[in-house]
């Protein structure tokens, strides 16, 4: 395992509640195995450091030219691109469904810019999975969602894409490998630390005379799928990965594609990254304050799904329910307490069409009886932790301090208590929707019950699981790498703010807050982003305070087009903790964004040469990647590496090679670029104007 310091690792933070009961021997024991140390201020007990867990001898060695480590829609993109290519392709996800987003994680309402929705300017994988969902339903929209122009039910999402991999398996005489629930322990890495060169996976089942999967949350199993021995709950099944080629004259003979919705592949490589909020910079000047902050990432959401009946339903008040009730409320923006705007909101079946009824500014479509809607609302069931003692993705030094940095220590990097919070406060929420008469938002008073719905559950229900949550939480933030530096970019590569925004920054907030320094500095960049495409030279900088468009990049191998969307971190810990707020400032950047490109330096990482970044963690500030987040953007990303990746094993090149010489002329690039575009994978917007460099490309 590369970038370990000298300090002593600590394989698990342990934390005991010692009281007048506790047995003295057993307190004698506790002491004899814990040193006592002081943690962000605090004095706890800390488990001394223990060997690392023995992994039995791989069951099964399985080779590949393409590792692609998570099965959302940036890795099932990546997939289905190196299938048509006709490569070997080993396809790993936690949950037994590919299409991340739009399947495990319940979120299967398509979220699109305007712009990119009014060109039906899609990567030709998407397109067809939006043709599919209109063929087989009859609709493009078979929820009848505001929302979205489609909203439909999960667990079609991942029926729809995983024939969509197997038909492009066929086409293009490539060999899918498919591996659910399967998890990835360690990575070998080779004697310069400059390759992957084989990979150690755990996949799991349930164990015999067991129920099957998806009886509990993954709260109450990630433990133990991480863990190489069998339980009494699950039994493993070790797996080898290692590359299908293996000779002396290639420079790499496989490429491990990191599509996990959390990085943590980009976690276990330990390569350079960013997590949570960047510090207030000339790139990033709406950011809300000067040191940053690595707790304060976007909320994370577990969906479920709520069925409209004909006669009020039995509900039942959960035993956590009053610890969350202080957090729920309507959509305060709107100063609406109308319930069938939320079920219309992200409605994702709908079988007979309701009457039109005013909801405000709004018409929607009344439910009907049998009508179903998948939950996902900002103060219902996001739960958005923001502090070192509750945050969801672990940084490095919370990874180091609980012992997931050392071999055989990978325990996949979240907080298992905050996970399980974010379940209790999502069925909470449905109690709360169905029975509820408080609003955290609105006050008291406004809220009214609406009995006749039902929880759904079942193995055979949109979300596929027992307990009714989605199997995995949609996540909207994880780990962020930092790019190799760039002619552009002298300390690494990134996507920032100023590269989208469509934001005024002679507002206040700007010419009040900033240094005189970086406000300048602000101004120039502005300046000569836009001299790229449109003649400025007759304005003195100071006048140019907004983008007209986004930064173009020679090297862009995909597109992006959603707005600046934030779900902030909440101030104080717990989330739910009665008159907590949004943390200040935080939403300066909300707003529009211009259609964008997705550069090719923000999927290669540092250190790592056959290690290809997709979906969310590529390389972008906290900012920017509340625009590069979304299902369309998954896509073109992942696209783009599957495509990288075969290009690459054809020409027997490596990832960086394709950039390291712009803004000078690039072959390798340009090859990379015109397949993409001949594929129907687009790089850039129709009608956009290109400086001379970018067409020199």
């Amino acid at each position: 395992m590369m970038g370990k310091n000298n300090q002593t690792q600590q394989s698990r933070w342990r934390f005991f509640r010692l009281g007048r009961d506790t047995n003295p021997k057993r307190l004698q024991r506790i002491l004899a195995s814990l040193s006592l140390s002081f943690l962000w201020g605090e004095l706890v007990l800390t488990a001394l450091p223990t060997a690392a867990e023995p992994p039995r001898n791989p069951d099964e060695t399985i080779s590949c030219d393409l590792l692609v480590v998570g099965g959302g829609l940036a890795g099932t993109a990546a997939a289905y691109e190196s299938l048509l290519g006709g490569r070997t392709v080993c396809l790993t996800d936690i949950s037994d469904w590919v299409g991340g987003q739009i399947s495990s994680q319940g979120n299967s309402a398509l979220d699109e810019g305007k712009k990119q929705r009014s060109l039906q300017h899609f990567p030709r994988g998407y397109q067809q999975l939006r043709n599919t969902i209109a063929s087989i339903y009859g609709t493009l929209n078979p929820g009848d969602c505001w929302v979205s122009e489609s909203c439909f039910l999960p667990r079609d999402g991942h029926n729809i894409l995983y024939r969509q991999l197997k038909e492009a398996e066929r086409i293009g005489r490539g060999q899918l490998r498919w591996f659910p629930t399967t998890v990835i322990k360690e990575l070998e890495l080779s004697e310069d630390g400059k390759q992957i060169q084989g990979a150690i996976a755990i996949q799991h089942n349930n164990a015999i005379e067991t129920p099957p999967l998806n009886q509990e949350p993954l709260s109450a199993i990630i433990d133990d799928a991480y863990s190489y021995q069998n339980s009494q709950r699950l039994t493993k099944k070790i797996i080898h990965f290692s590359p299908k080629s293996q000779q002396k004259s290639q420079k790499a003979d496989w490429f491990v594609v990191e599509a996990t919705e959390t990085g943590e592949i980009v976690a276990l490589a330990d390569v350079p990254y960013r997590l949570g909020l960047d510090p207030r910079s000339h790139l990033n000047p709406s950011a809300p304050n000067e040191e940053g902050d690595p707790y304060c990432t976007q909320g994370f959401t577990y969906t479920f799904a709520m069925e409209r009946t004909e006669e009020p339903q039995p509900q039942y008040k959960p035993h956590f329910y009053d610890q969350y009730a202080p957090y729920y409320g309507y959509d305060p923006s709107r100063k609406l307490a109308y319930f069938d705007l939320v079920f219309t909101y992200r409605r994702i079946w709908s079988p007979q069409k309701g009457k039109p009824v005013r909801a405000g500014r709004m018409t929607v479509n009344r439910p009907t009886p049998g009508d179903i809607s998948m939950q996902n609302w900002l103060w219902g069931n996001d739960y958005r932790p923001g502090t070192r003692y509750d945050n969801l993705v672990y940084t490095r030094d919370q990874l180091q301090q609980t012992g997931q940095l050392e071999p055989g220590g990978w325990k996949g990097g979240l907080r298992q208590e905050t996970l399980r919070k974010g379940e209790e406060l999502a069925k909470g929420f449905y109690y709360w929707l169905v029975k509820g008469t408080t609003d955290s938002r609105l006050g008291y008073g406004v809220k009214k019950p609406y009995p006749n719905h039902r929880f759904l559950t079942g193995l055979d229900s949109p979300m596929g699981t027992v307990h009714g949550l989605s199997k995995y939480p949609y996540i909207r933030e994880g780990r962020r790498i930092i790019g190799r530096p760039s002619f552009d970019h002298q300390e690494g590569f990134s996507i920032n703010e100023i590269d989208i925004s469509t934001r005024d920054y002679w507002q206040d907030f700007y010419r009040t807050n900033l240094p005189r320094p970086m406000y300048k500095n602000v101004q120039d960049t502005i300046a000569k982003l836009e001299s790229r495409m449109v003649n400025i030279s007759s304005r003195p900088s100071y006048l140019v305070t907004r983008r007209t468009h986004a930064t173009v990049y020679d090297d862009s191998v995909g597109i992006a087009n959603y707005m600046i969307d934030f779900h902030p971190c909440m101030v104080f810990s717990p989330p739910e903790k009665p008159s907590n707020r949004e943390r200040e400032d935080v939403r300066i950047a909300h707003g529009g964004s211009h259609p964008a490109q997705i550069p090719l330096r923000a999927l290669i990482p540092q250190k790592i040469d056959n290690l290809i970044v997709a979906g969310k963690s590529i390389a972008t500030s906290h900012i920017a990647a509340a625009a590069y987040r979304v299902h369309g953007f998954e896509w073109s990303v992942g696209a783009a590496a599957g495509n990288l990746a075969d290009l690459a094993l054809e020409r027997n090149t490596l990832p960086y090679e394709f950039v390291d010489n712009l803004p000078n002329h690039e072959p390798l690039l340009q090859e990379l670029r015109q397949r993409l575009e001949a594929q129907g994978n687009p790089t850039t917007f129709p009608q956009t104007l290109l400086s001379d460099a970018h067409r020199n490309q």
